[in-house]
């Protein structure tokens, strides 16, 4: 089979076809959608041959031999930490979630990580209804899923961007304050989705309310995060800073997750799509931040 591999840039070649265990399904990979983090911190020790990506889409062409998942035909979105940037991927079952005839592949193929990383975040924060809640890197891919599920949760949710292009079409999202960096932002934070790591971290930190929480999801920034606790008269009494890691399995997320993509409740905030050959194109302005919401190739 064809698959995308780092050799040294990002091309085509010729790959073995995987092998599923007893509890994977083999899928045919219609989409997969490309992270920020899968591309950046990249390793330059590669080993040869190997597929990455995290999301991808398709249909199954051999169902799991132990009897678990779904039949072949069916249309799905699957998540696994490496093996989504080929034409067949081996996917756990307990890791997909069926996509109705009704959705495109491409917009599912978005879900996985992003989604599901906003969505176990904002359930860290706990309730959010009516309180205010900071995402940051708003305008990215977990960024834009963050927004949208945090304002279906009730939370008025302030969003920080990089630029005012940046920003453009997150109020749509559920946004109910837009800010260049939370700096410029002015008040009480309940909860933050932070995205960014470094200064920006900080930042939010310091506007916590007593008891509010911040969520470290991502170092988008790629910096130190540096805080002066003693800093008087800009910090809360007992807010916190939780180092955030999404847990496996998605299938149940990815399910719920699609169930709103099909409702039209969600947005799956496609800002770059075209054919995996063009994946440097794709890697390069999803890197360079030219890419509002999540870049999608289609195989």
């Amino acid at each position: 089979m064809r698959a995308l591999t780092f050799n040294p840039g990002l091309s085509l070649h010729v790959v073995p076809d995987p092998v599923p265990t007893p509890s994977e399904a083999l899928v045919q990979v219609a989409a997969f959608s490309l992270n920020f983090g899968e591309i950046a911190y990249t390793s330059a020790n590669v080993r040869a041959g190997h597929v990455p990506g995290w999301d991808a889409a398709g249909v199954v062409v051999q169902a799991a031999a132990d009897g678990s998942g779904p039949a072949a035909g069916t249309r799905v979105v699957t998540f696994g930490w490496s093996g989504a940037w080929a034409e067949m991927r081996a996917v756990d079952t307990a890791e997909l979630a069926v996509v109705p005839a009704a959705v495109d592949l491409g917009p599912a193929s978005a879900l996985p990580v992003a989604g599901v990383t906003a969505l176990q975040a904002l359930r860290r924060l706990g309730p959010v209804a009516g309180r205010r809640a900071l995402v940051t890197g708003a305008s990215g891919g977990v960024g834009r899923f963050a927004v949208q599920l945090a304002a279906r949760a009730g939370a008025r949710v302030v969003a920080s961007a990089g630029s005012p292009a940046r920003a453009q079409g997150l109020r749509e999202l559920g946004a109910t304050e837009i800010v260049i960096g939370p700096e410029n932002l002015e008040g009480r934070l309940y909860g933050v989705l932070d995205n960014v790591g470094g200064h920006q971290l900080a930042q939010a930190f310091y506007r916590l309310e007593d008891d509010g929480v911040v969520m470290a999801i991502g170092r988008a920034a790629r910096e130190a995060t540096v805080i002066d606790f003693e800093l008087a008269g800009t910090r809360s009494a007992r807010g916190r800073i939780e180092n955030f890691n999404v847990t496996t399995p998605f299938g149940a997320d990815l399910a719920h997750l699609i169930g709103l993509l099909a409702a039209g409740e969600l947005d799956a905030q496609i800002g770059w799509r075209g054919p995996w050959n063009r994946a440097m194109e794709a890697a390069d302005a999803l890197l360079a931040r030219r890419v509002a919401g999540k870049a999608v190739l289609d195989v």
